[in-house]
C-alpha cells in the first residue's frame, strides 16, 4: 500500500471492518476513471506504474475480504520476491525454486493456518 499516495485511498483499502466487493469495485471504478482523465496524480493514485500499484494493492485487500467471507477456508496471498524469468527479462535476483518456497509454504499449511495474511517470501508482512 505504500505505492498509493492518497492516505483517504490506503485507508479505504486498509478497513478490513466495511471492506466489500462492492468497495473495491467502487475503488478501482474511480482509479480506472481518473486513468481515462489523466487525474491519477491530482486524486491520489500512484503515477509510478499505477496499473501495477493498484492491481496490487487491491489483490491483497481482496483476500482478506475473501478470507473474512469464508472463515472455513485458508486464504492468503504471496509476494514470491524478485525471481529471474522471462517476465523480467531475466533480471531477477532469486532462482524459481527460491521463488516458489512461499507458494509452497502456504498451500501446505495446515487447519487452522493464518488466513487473510500478506506473505512476502516466506513470513507474514503488512500489507
Amino acid at each position: 500500500m505504500q505505492r498509493i499516495p492518497s492516505e483517504k485511498i490506503r485507508n479505504e483499502l486498509g478497513d478490513m471492518e466495511s471492506l466489500t466487493e462492492d468497495k473495491l469495485d467502487a475503488i478501482l471504478e474511480n482509479f480506472l476513471h481518473d486513468l481515462k482523465a489523466n487525474a491519477l496524480q491530482a486524486n491520489g493514485w500512484s503515477v509510478m506504474l499505477p496499473s501495477y500499484s493498484i492491481s496490487k494493492a487491491t489483490l491483497n485487500a481482496y483476500t482478506r475480504v475473501l478470507a473474512k467471507k469464508y472463515p472455513e477456508m485458508c486464504i492468503n496471498c504471496v509476494h514470491p520476491g524478485y525471481v529471474d524469468t522471462d517476465i523480467n527479462c531475466h533480471t531477477g535476483t532469486m532462482t524459481v525454486e527460491e521463488g516458489a518456497r512461499g507458494s509452497v509454504k502456504l498451500a501446505l499449511l495446515p487447519d487452522g493456518g493464518p488466513t487473510g495474511c500478506y506473505f512476502d517470501r516466506t513470513e507474514v508482512a503488512d500489507f
